[in-house]
């Protein structure tokens, strides 16, 4: 069960409120005060809650800033922050700007947050100070938490639909404006067993059971790696005709079930020989390519966008993980405009089909579904996305990033400077992680990242294959966890829920 206390501390206004009623006036004073905090306790549960502040400058412009409070309760404390470095001594707390927050003229507003504990009760703040100067008068508010002790925070899906979403400014919505996140697994297989002769999904099942065992984990969303020429009837079997309806039936099921799915185009044609070697060379879609190809990508989308518009609980993802920059040397340059752009790109053979192409290809059905775009370095690597963002007339595009033990940006310290930042413009989708063993702990830290910040995140994979270098999330079809890595993502997700 979700509850949202709100704060409202204000220069001009001076208005209390405490779970959506006045229950003070600000003295007057509190016109000439320097900053004005919203404060907002989004979702709160036994022992624990997550507390969002806006933060406004009512005074000078400053290039860097602290915001500090006192917790009314001896046991309330931050456990984790974001958008700022937290620190708490007794009941006192903290904020301080971060590198790329730090400026804050006047009238401009910034948001921060965190994830606390409490103890007996869960009051919020009565006053807060920016650099030193008050922002408000003193006044104490009156009410508690409206939390029992006794209310379980995870929200296990529905038995209805899955809910259909939209994007609104940063943030995932479902159709009645609530903020959403997509939680749960990558089944992998339809991009690999119709090329491999192993039917669709590797013999693996489709069925009421599986996933009632998914629904067992508290999962939220399935996203559903495919193949290109499969969908297309060009290679493999099955395909065209029977890949599709197949296709189609396990979203259907999912989605009745009450899963969101993401549809991810994962292999595709085109043969990869002039660039560095990613041991991809054949031609047909049987391996990961650096780009998707303008021969058959938009063709695809097209195909996949008619079958599913009108269902926006189905959310499209243009292309897996692009390494356009690998195939030029690592020119980052040439990497994001072949991205956005397509065409005749550096180290590929064949001509590519630029993010652009393929949100055309969506849009000009018709279809109105999330799409998901890719950065570089297989999606790990953000930092010029917003400025390569293709366009798209419906402004319904999340950021698609990948993140694994062994990649590049593994650290909170570089989540915090290249994908906070992102995420204060546009929904950022953890769309795969994982770790290369068989352990939780990075992925542990990445969730509790992903938490504090309203991130959702997938984690690869929901597949049986033995967990022998890690990836691997379940023993058996019936969702049996793996040690470490299955069992630490099954007791994560118990405590989530998708609503924020």
């Amino acid at each position: 069960m979700r509850h949202r206390q709100t704060l409202l501390v204000a220069g001009a206004v001076g208005a209390l409120v405490l779970g959506g009623l006045a229950t003070a006036t600000l003295p007057a004073s509190a016109a000439a005060s320097g900053c004005a905090v919203t404060y907002t306790v989004q979702s709160e549960w036994p022992g624990g809650f997550r507390a969002d502040l806006d933060v406004t400058n009512l005074g000078e412009a400053t290039s860097d800033w602290t915001l500090t409070f006192d917790f009314p309760n001896a046991d309330q404390r931050v456990t984790q922050g974001w958008s700022a470095v937290w620190s708490q001594s007794g009941a006192g707390v903290s904020a301080a700007s971060m590198g790329w927050n730090g400026s804050l003229a006047t009238d401009a507003s910034t948001s921060i947050g965190f994830v606390g504990a409490w103890g007996d009760a869960n009051p919020v703040p009565a006053s807060f100070a920016l650099n030193g100067t008050p922002c408000t008068g003193s006044t104490t508010p009156t009410g508690g938490p409206t939390t029992t002790p006794s209310e379980d925070p995870t929200t296990t899906p529905p038995d209805g639909p899955a809910p259909q979403l939209s994007v609104a400014g940063n943030q995932i919505v479902t159709e009645d404006g609530e903020p959403y996140r997509l939680l749960g697994v990558d089944r992998s297989s339809a991009e690999f067993a119709c090329v491999q002769g192993k039917g669709l999904f590797d013999s693996g099942p489709v069925d009421q059971a599986s996933v009632d065992a998914m629904k067992d984990w508290n999962i939220h969303a399935v996203r559903l790696p495919l193949n290109e020429e499969c969908w297309l009837g060009l290679n493999g079997s099955p395909s065209g005709a029977a890949y599709q309806e197949g296709v189609k039936d396990y979203v259907d099921l999912l989605v009745a079930n009450g899963l969101n799915v993401i549809l991810d185009l994962h292999w595709t044609w085109g043969a990869y020989t002039t660039g560095p070697d990613w041991h991809c060379t054949d031609e047909h879609a049987t391996c990961q390519k650096p780009m998707p190809d303008v021969q058959y990508a938009p063709q695809f989308w097209a195909g996949v966008a008619e079958t599913f518009k009108g269902n926006d609980a189905v959310v499209f993802d243009l292309f897996n993980e692009p390494y356009p920059d690998m195939a030029s040397d690592w020119d980052k340059t040439l990497g994001w405009q072949c991205l956005r752009d397509g065409g005749t790109c550096a180290g590929i053979g064949y001509e590519v089909a630029g993010m652009q192409d393929l949100v055309d290809a969506v849009r000009g059905t018709g279809a109105t579904n999330i799409l998901m775009v890719s950065g570089l370095e297989w999606t790990n690597d953000m930092r010029e996305w917003l400025a390569y963002m293709p366009n798209d007339p419906l402004d319904n595009i999340a950021a698609s990033w990948h993140s694994y033990s062994f990649n590049r940006c593994v650290t909170e310290s570089c989540w915090d400077e290249e994908i906070a930042p992102l995420m204060q413009e546009v929904p950022v989708v953890l769309g795969e992680f994982g770790q290369d063993d068989c352990g939780f702990d990075y992925m542990q830290t990445l969730v509790d990242w992903a938490d504090a910040n309203g991130m959702g995140y997938l984690a690869w994979t929901w597949n049986p294959w033995g967990c022998t270098s890690g990836a691997v999330l379940i023993k058996d079809w019936s969702g049996t966890p793996e040690p470490g890595v299955g069992e630490g993502y099954r007791s994560h997700l118990l405590t989530q829920s998708p609503y924020l």
